[in-house]
């Protein structure tokens, strides 16, 4: 038998398997529901005034009191980041001219828990702030959650099981793995799937001599997807 030399063409692969080689192609899904590992809330801060100055040290003050509140919850706090921040001229609608009527400020900041407990009184202080929006929460896991890892796992399991199925109905049995093919194994988080979110809240300032009652906040169970394509090999079947 002669080996082929490199001028020599090579004989193409055969992508569906041979009468001595059949091959078995399957499809592997895990859908999981779990509890999100950490949630999002948006907070707004807002100041309004006739002068820009006036305006603009408000709105640093009530940044710093939403800042230093949300701060005071420690390691309940995994991450507290500050977004856009605008200062902005209202003008007259009518009359002569572009005059100035009042001037807007706002403050995005971004808050991340863990603590679930802390994160319902958290909301319902800064709620009582002058001039504050809050925003979600919005509960998600992190990339690198166990939940991902653990789903695509039982995608593997019940492709290979799945074509153990398909070559016993053959009176065979698998002989190799071929190809296994990632197709997108999780669903996006949102950073997950659809985000839970409560109502958004906005107050101009609390009675001094009263305190609202912590929200109960329930967290949204999160959808974990995984999704894999194998090809195997068997031993060919007696038909």
């Amino acid at each position: 038998m002669t080996t082929p030399t490199a001028d020599e063409p090579q004989p193409a692969a055969v992508p569906y398997g041979t009468p001595d080689a059949p091959r078995i192609a399957v499809r592997g899904e895990a859908h999981l529901e779990v509890d999100p590992e950490f949630a999002r809330i948006g907070i707004t801060v807002s100041a309004r005034g006739r002068d820009r100055r006036a305006a603009l040290d408000d709105l640093t003050r009530r940044n710093t009191t939403a800042l230093d509140l949300v701060k005071s919850y420690g390691d309940a706090v995994e991450r507290v980041e500050t977004g856009a921040f605008s200062i902005t001229p209202e003008l007259t609608k009518h009359g002569r001219g572009e005059r100035i009527r009042t001037y807007q400020g706002a403050v995005r900041i971004t808050a991340e828990l863990t603590d679930f407990t802390a994160l319902g009184e958290l909301t319902t202080r800064l709620a009582d702030l002058d001039l504050t929006h809050i925003d979600g929460p919005w509960w998600a896991l992190r990339p690198d959650s166990p939940a991902h890892r653990e789903a695509r796992r039982k995608a593997v399991h019940e492709a290979v099981q799945r074509a153990r199925e398909y070559a016993d109905a053959l009176g065979t049995t698998l002989a190799a793995l071929v190809e296994l093919a990632d197709i997108g194994a999780d669903a996006p988080q949102p950073y997950s799937a659809t985000p839970g979110r409560m109502r958004s809240v906005a107050y101009g300032g609390a009675a001094e001599d009263s305190a609202a009652a912590p929200l109960d906040l329930e967290p949204q169970r999160q959808h974990v997807y995984a999704s894999v394509n194998a090809r195997f090999t068997m031993t060919p079947p007696a038909l």
